[in-house]
């Protein structure tokens, strides 16, 4: 693992909360170096091993009713249904200039289009002459790229090159859900192992795309997969004691679209809780080893007990914001369901024992508690790890 000279610090010394950064303090002790990189050697072969295990052998056969090849076009023309139905007839210009006709959502739908607007048309080649094209969405592709572009440009503008090793984790990250995680639950895998892998992985990516190869990564990711796998045993067992299923409405649409049997839905449900935990859990857990070293930097000769202490007050304080944010943001998802239960007249108390609810409250929960309890590991491991005085002698 890379370790920065020994140079002087003083206390004046700024820092930023960057595990990439130079801090003067030396080398880690030989132990400390040689348990770390056993570690993450560890982790790099259970991740190697997890996506060999796990890796789908074969694409999900849906059936040629559910084959669609999606084709962009633009709506030319608008015309009410003859039959007298609400709903309209769009004719549709495809990109290579073929003219066809769909049937449009009616004015007031939520995705209702106009002329000149641009769509997405569905060719189902099995269905009978004259209904294979079919009406899909509204082509948004302009406006998310828009978004997505911009949102480059400001972690760039305010990060420059860190922000571009961050948005390269980000898409390598992006990269292994859609090339691995996807089709490997779609091909019938334990969402677990699939889980598992896939953590192992965009942890190794993140650390060291991002952070470096370093002592300060190591321990990071340690606090990360212990908070994860304390957030997974949770997840397991109140899944199991609440008797919650995983059916939903979308489980209901990959039933009939996999088949009977083809997917775990209550598997499914622990992968989101490590997938989703993931992210917050790098947060903390990077804020936390980046504290432990800018607090050693700025007193040479601070014990490791009163480096502890001072950065879980700091912990503390990340902690409650962080907690709160993962439980807003799956409140958020869950917003159109509890205003359906609200207009409904159901009750609070009577609302968390709904199977939808209740599962956002076992992810958001359980996610929550892993991290509670990531913050002491991860602070506890940096104080351990980071560089004395002692050690150089």
């Amino acid at each position: 693992m890379r370790e920065e000279p020994p140079q002087v610090a003083t206390a004046g010394t700024v820092h930023t909360h960057d595990l990439s950064d130079d801090f003067d303090l030396g080398p880690a002790a030989p132990h400390v170096r040689l348990v770390l990189t056993v570690v993450g050697v560890l982790v790099a072969v259970g991740a190697v091993l997890g996506l060999a295990l796990t890796w789908p052998s074969e694409g999900v056969d849906v059936g040629e009713q559910y084959d669609i090849t999606r084709l962009d076009g633009q709506v030319s023309a608008l015309e009410q249904c003859p039959d007298g139905n609400d709903c309209l007839i769009a004719s549709v210009r495809l990109e290579d200039g073929e003219q066809v006709s769909v049937q449009a959502p009616p004015v007031d739908a939520a995705n209702a289009v106009d002329v000149g607007e641009d769509i997405v048309v569905g060719f189902a080649g099995a269905a009978p002459a004259g209904n294979q094209y079919s009406f899909l969405d509204v082509d948004r592709a302009t406006p998310i790229w828009s978004l997505v572009a911009l949102f480059a440009i400001g972690v760039l503008a305010l990060s420059g090159w860190k922000g571009a090793a961050s948005l390269l984790s980000l898409g390598l990250t992006l990269l292994v859900i859609g090339v691995y995680v996807l089709p490997a639950l779609l091909g019938g895998g334990s969402p677990i192992a699939v889980a598992l892998a896939t953590a192992a992985v965009v942890m190794l990516v993140v650390m060291y795309a991002t952070y470096g190869v370093s002592v300060r990564s190591t321990v990071a990711l340690t606090g990360t997969l212990l908070g994860l796998a304390l957030a997974a045993v949770i997840g397991t067992v109140f899944i199991a004691v609440g008797n919650l299923r995983g059916f939903s409405e979308e489980a209901q649409a990959l039933r009939g679209l996999t088949g009977e049997g083809q997917l775990q839905f209550e598997g499914l449900l622990l992968a989101g809780l490590i997938i989703g935990a993931l992210g917050v859990l790098d947060d903390v857990t990077v804020t936390q080893t980046a504290t432990v070293w800018e607090l050693a930097a700025a007193d040479l000769d601070a014990p490791r007990c009163s480096l502890f202490t001072a950065a879980m007050r700091v912990g503390r304080a990340h902690v409650s914001a962080t907690v709160n944010t993962l439980v807003l943001a799956y409140v958020g998802a869950s917003l159109p369901l509890l205003l359906v239960l609200s207009t409904l007249g159901t009750s609070w108390t009577d609302g968390i024992g709904t199977e939808p609810v209740a599962t956002e409250i076992v992810r958001g929960l359980a996610g929550s508690l892993g991290i509670i309890a990531a913050v002491p590991l991860t602070t506890l491991i940096a104080c351990w790890a980071v560089p004395r005085a002692a050690d150089q002698r």
